[in-house]
């Protein structure tokens, strides 16, 4: 059985829930992603994604010091590093998410996965296919 922690992405970018939004957004640019993970000392707190900026934060007016805390995603969906691509797929097309946190026994995050990692790396991507025909048709 194939997990999670064989096609995740170690390597993540995250921000601080203090740093301010413009910090997220230049991270964003910088790395050309969508959505950077909000920790404090390894734990999960939530997300912020470029859709949160714009419709939490820009929308609203508000100034590009605001903290992340203040505008990004909580009670963020996320999965063991020992869940197997299968699980991780169907919890992604359960949730009709795009990326997924992976976190360790401890609750620290340690990766990131995307529909796109499990097409690259996966050697049976039936799950995932399904999983982004889920996520890309309209609830």
């Amino acid at each position: 059985m194939q997990t999670i922690s064989d096609v995740m992405s170690a390597d993540v970018q995250t921000i601080g829930p203090e740093d301010s939004i413009e910090e997220a957004a230049q991270e964003m640019r910088d790395g050309d992603f969508g959505l950077v993970p909000v920790t404090e000392d390894g734990q999960l707190l939530g997300v912020i994604t470029d859709r949160d900026i714009a419709v939490r934060a820009v929308a609203e007016g508000r100034d590009p010091s605001t903290p992340v805390r203040e505008v990004m995603s909580e009670g963020v969906v996320c999965a063991s590093e020992d869940d197997s691509v299968e699980d991780a797929a169907r919890i992604m097309s359960d949730h009709q998410i795009r990326r997924l946190p992976i976190v360790d026994a401890d609750e620290q995050l340690v990766g990131i996965v995307s529909l796109g990692d499990f097409a690259v790396d996966s050697a049976d991507i039936g799950p995932v296919v399904e999983a982004l025909s889920d996520i890309s048709s309209p609830s």
